[in-house]
């Protein structure tokens, strides 16, 4: 092994790393990598150890949680697989468990956040098959393609969720803004096992007193989401942008549909 842990606390992590020369500075590199991917997978294994309990019971949910024991477990990091032995719990009344490790440290899946960050960037620019070639050729990683599918999948799911709660932030502008239109449409999409559902789209734009665009904010709803919660996110931005510019003129931009009328 070329990376080894000399000295483990919870404040931090020391290691020495032994890295082979070679004739060849390609074959220089590619060692380099290797060995800091492998560095970095004992980091990591040794960090994922910090967010565990020390197995005491849990009372949660109005009922009492003890540990089954530290079970093994395999998580994906940037650097490479790692085996964790962490505490899982579960209620005298069997049925499903809860692993504190997983939630404190917010691992997806089997991934760290980190790989989850990454995986969901190169997946929202390139196809599954193309973001499996680059996490091997450009970092040392190799992962299956199901595997990226489930946790980009899994991450906008967590996103959908989240974004009930969030609203885009408006940059401070150094122009006065005059106007604010309301922009809002929707098209029916097939959806195979719903039917026909309704994907909706908005934008909130802002203009100076010439008539220059200065920010658009785009709210949008995939037809899974239904309609519904699209008009509670555009209402929730409106709302926000009438707290900032209440003195602006507000103009509507959208079809015939009468509930496309009801936010300006």
């Amino acid at each position: 092994m070329s990376a080894t842990i000399v000295q483990s606390t919870t404040e931090s992590i020391t290691l020495q790393i032994t890295i082979p020369l070679s004739p060849s500075f390609l074959d220089t590199e590619e060692t380099i990598q290797s060995v800091l991917n492998e560095a970095g997978t004992l980091v990591s294994g040794e960090a994922l150890k910090q967010f565990d309990t020390d197995g005491s019971a849990i009372a949660m949910g109005g009922m009492n949680w003890t540990s089954k024991g530290q079970l093994p477990k395999t998580y994906q990091t940037p650097y490479g697989t790692v085996e964790v032995h962490r505490h899982v719990y579960q209620t005298s009344a069997g049925g499903s468990t809860f692993c504190p490790l997983e939630v404190d440290a917010r691992i997806i899946l089997t991934s760290t956040p980190r790989l989850a960050k990454q995986i969901s960037h190169k997946y929202a620019e390139m196809s599954s098959v193309r973001v499996v070639e680059d996490l091997r050729e450009n970092h040392g990683r190799v992962v299956h393609r199901s595997f990226v599918q489930t946790l980009a999948e899994a991450v906008g799911e967590i996103a959908l969720l989240k974004e009930e709660d969030w609203h885009y932030q408006t940059p401070k502008l150094a122009l006065e803004v005059a106007t604010v239109s309301l922009g809002v449409d929707g098209t029916c999409l097939m959806v195979c096992q719903d039917g026909f559902r309704q994907a909706m789209v908005g934008t909130l734009s802002l203009y100076d007193a010439q008539g220059e665009r200065l920010h658009t904010t785009y709210v949008a709803a995939a037809p899974e989401a239904g309609r519904q919660p699209f008009l509670d996110r555009m209402r929730r931005e409106i709302e926000h942008i009438k707290r900032l510019y209440p003195n602006a003129h507000y103009q509507g931009l959208a079809d015939g549909a009468s509930e496309n009328w009801t936010f300006s």
